[in-house]
């Protein structure tokens, strides 16, 4: 067990390029580009296990169990505090923790790199967008980190999220609520099984929220894994909890 002294930080890499699906989605159409979500194990898909986690002088994370098999959506919840944002970054890799461990199909995630940010897409507190560029530019450059992207797939995943007329705007010239669209377009793109989303429906209209509830059911369906923090309740069935406290 590493004492406080010993912290470390760990900023996940660039995804390794994968194939492109090479389909048009529209935008009544379940948008599931769906390269990665192959070989998800029947049990458990995400095992975090007896995580403590240090931020300082304090003790945010202890002991922190989790099972999260293929097609299962996660409320992670607690007061403003708890955790909550620093147990997704562990998760992510972007956090080394004081102790635990965290295993993504048997592996842990600390030996995977590449590999497991390659099937990971994160969405923190701030929609990670670049002022001057379009919602396109900024969407299509981040996706093609990870794999090869098509215009036609860009196109169709900023109508899913509804802000298809306004892809080509300066970012800084969307809402609030608009740049979350658009980051969420990212997370889409990226065809990855685990979904870590930070607060996603913040500055979200009601339409929104129900937008974005369908999407995680998609995923979910689909066999993915989706854990959301949030401090609203999540509009879908079958939601499971995790309380920090």
């Amino acid at each position: 067990m590493l004492g406080k002294g010993g912290r470390r930080r760990l900023v996940a890499q660039a995804g390794v390029p994968a194939p492109s699906s090479g389909t048009l989605y529209h935008q009544n159409q379940p948008f599931q580009p769906n390269w990665m979500l192959v070989n998800l194990p029947l049990g458990a898909a995400l095992e975090v296990r007896d995580l403590h986690l240090w931020r300082g002088e304090r003790h945010v994370l202890r002991g922190v169990e989790l099972t999260a098999s293929a097609g299962t959506l996660w409320h992670v919840r607690g007061p403003n505090g708890a955790g909550k944002t620093s147990l997704l970054r562990v998760i992510a890799g972007f956090l080394w923790p004081e102790a635990g461990s965290v295993r993504w199909k048997g592996e842990e995630v600390s030996a995977l790199g590449d590999v497991f940010s390659a099937q990971m897409a994160y969405l923190g507190h701030e929609p990670a967008l670049k002022a001057d560029l379009s919602a396109r530019e900024n969407v299509g450059y981040l996706v093609r980190l990870r794999r090869e992207l098509t215009d036609q797939e860009l196109t169709a995943a900023f109508a899913r999220v509804g802000i298809a007329e306004h892809a080509d705007r300066p970012t800084r010239m969307l809402s609030a609520g608009q740049r979350r669209r658009a980051a969420m377009a990212r997370v889409l793109l990226s065809g990855a099984p685990l979904w870590l989303l930070d607060e996603p429906f913040t500055n979200l209209d009601a339409a929104g929220v129900e937008l974005f509830a369908g999407l995680l059911a998609e995923q979910v369906a689909s066999g993915g894994v989706v854990l959301v923090t949030t401090h609203q309740p999540i509009p879908a069935v079958n939601v499971h909890t995790l309380e920090l406290t």
